[in-house]
């Protein structure tokens, strides 16, 4: 390589450059360079030393040159490659990586796996949510988080929850701040109490499995179970904020002794009140070990019709609404008692004369059957999968990518936008679902929408011939619930 630098860059016409040995001060020597001999013929051993060290530094001085001339090419080449992105490289990237994210992540703000989410554990039962909540660590998962979000950003005025109580387990006294209260029970027996303003109505009644319960909001109530199996309800909570419940316990212990014993005024004053002795773990669902020994005899009387209606609908003996491809029932309002019994209108009033209810169904898709695309005009909807399974889609204010539920998971659609449910397994899909009005629900059907809509008015909007539009049939039976 040395050899190569100095006949490239000291020899002309075959004879060493004349500036170059009188920079090295050789001015009297032969020199002969070629590729097979680079040293001098004639070269004296005293200055030897010298010339060996100037071209040492010249060729040193030439390797630095180089090596800067390359590192410095390699530089603007690499910097060319990873430099800023113009505006189209940038728009090239985001074409390219936001749907894919959208994908991933866009059903989870309509869709909870509330079946694999956390389970709240106590001595009596457990408890799981699909809500919001104002801490985002109290959430267990991202997609829970962007559920949260999203039922929150809509202003939903929904939470749901599943709560399961063990056999003789209860759901302590409580009362919630800031919502009313809707259930379903799924299966098992309970006894409910209800405390009105004021202690002088207690309401009681019970309930099995098919039939739905009202609490509205600050008013206390009770959930016992009192069959051989557990009892499992699907709750609805009329707020998109995070629920603020008190149970009676905690409002106990939170109370100055004092206060508390001149308010109850039992035998033995504030002696007796100090005998309270709060447990370490949460009562919320309470079975205590020893509770043969503390109750002599139960009781789970039932009061009058015209109370237990108040807060209480046979749902699964309601009438029901037969579709072709499916059947729903309602727990809802009707304005003038339309088509509903004594009992039901009872309810249907106590919904109406409370703020910010819900209108609760059971709707139940044959296998391959299809609830076709339909929207609400005055609610929010949110549902829970019993049995079955099937498949979604929403056109809303967001791309979803169409997504499957199955036993135990929670779906919401928003106000306004477009939604279907299909069944996709064998067996019926069977969903509890609630809506964010007390008043007449209001729904509107793909096929009433095209059947209402001019066909001229069509025919300009789809670029289709008017006479097209004539083969969408008009049907004497409603498809609000259809099959192929």
């Amino acid at each position: 390589m040395f050899a190569l630098f100095l006949k490239k860059n000291i020899k002309w016409h075959g004879k060493v450059s004349h500036s170059f040995w009188t920079f090295l001060g050789h001015n009297n020597y032969d020199w002969s360079l070629n590729e097979a001999q680079i040293f001098p013929l004639n070269f004296q051993s005293k200055k030897s030393s010298c010339s060996l060290m100037k071209i040492f530094l010249v060729c040193f001085l030439a390797c630095l040159i180089t090596t800067a001339i390359g590192v410095l090419i390699l530089s603007l080449v690499y910097l060319g490659q990873i430099g800023p992105k113009t505006g189209e490289d940038m728009m090239d990237s985001t074409v390219q990586e936001k749907p894919s994210q959208n994908k991933a992540e866009s059903r989870f703000s309509f869709m909870n796996h509330l079946s694999s989410s956390k389970v709240f554990t106590f001595e009596g039962g457990a408890i799981q949510w699909a809500r919001f909540r104002e801490d985002p660590k109290d959430y267990s998962t991202e997609a829970e988080m962007r559920f949260g979000t999203s039922i929150n950003k809509r202003q939903s005025k929904m939470t749901l929850g599943t709560l399961r109580i063990v056999s003789q387990g209860l759901r302590v006294p409580h009362w919630h701040f800031n919502a009313n209260e809707h259930g379903y029970l799924l299966q098992g027996k309970a006894w409910i109490g209800v405390v009105d303003e004021g202690g002088n109505t207690v309401t009681t009644y019970n309930v099995t499995a098919g039939q739905v319960i009202f609490f509205p909001k600050n008013t206390l109530h009770w959930v016992k179970s009192v069959g051989t199996e557990d009892c499992l309800f699907v709750l609805f909570f009329t707020t998109h904020d995070e629920l603020k419940t008190l149970d009676v316990d905690d409002a106990f212990f939170g109370t100055p002794e004092d206060i508390a014993s001149r308010s109850l005024k039992p035998e033995g004053g504030v002696q007796f009140i100090r005998t309270f002795e709060k447990p370490i773990e949460d009562q919320a669902v309470n079975l205590p070990a020893n509770l043969k020994e503390l109750i002599n005899n139960a009781s789970y009387d039932q009061s009058a019709n015209s109370s237990v209606w108040k807060y209480f609908y046979d749902l699964k003996g309601s009438k029901e609404f037969v579709f072709p491809g499916g059947i729903i029932q309602w727990a809802r309002y009707r304005k003038n008692g339309v088509g509903l019994n004594e009992n039901e209108q009872i309810y249907s009033e106590s919904l109406n004369q409370n703020a910010e209810t819900l209108t609760l169904g059971t709707l139940l898709i044959n296998s391959n059957g299809l609830r076709q695309p339909h929207f609400h005009f005055n609610a929010h909807e949110m549902g829970y999968v019993i049995s079955g399974c099937g498949q979604i889609g929403i056109v809303g204010d967001e791309p979803v990518p169409e997504f499957s539920v199955g036993i135990g998971d929670v779906f919401f659609f928003p106000i306004g936008t477009q939604h279907y449910i299909k069944s996709t397994c064998s067996e019926d899909l069977l969903m509890i679902l609630a809506f964010s009005t007390g008043n007449q629900l209001q729904t509107l059907d793909m096929d009433d929408y095209f059947h209402a809509t001019s066909d001229h008015i069509l025919a300009q909007l789809f670029l289709k011939k008017q006479k097209e539009f004539k083969k969408i049939p008009v049907f004497t039976v409603d498809q609000a619930v259809n099959i192929p």
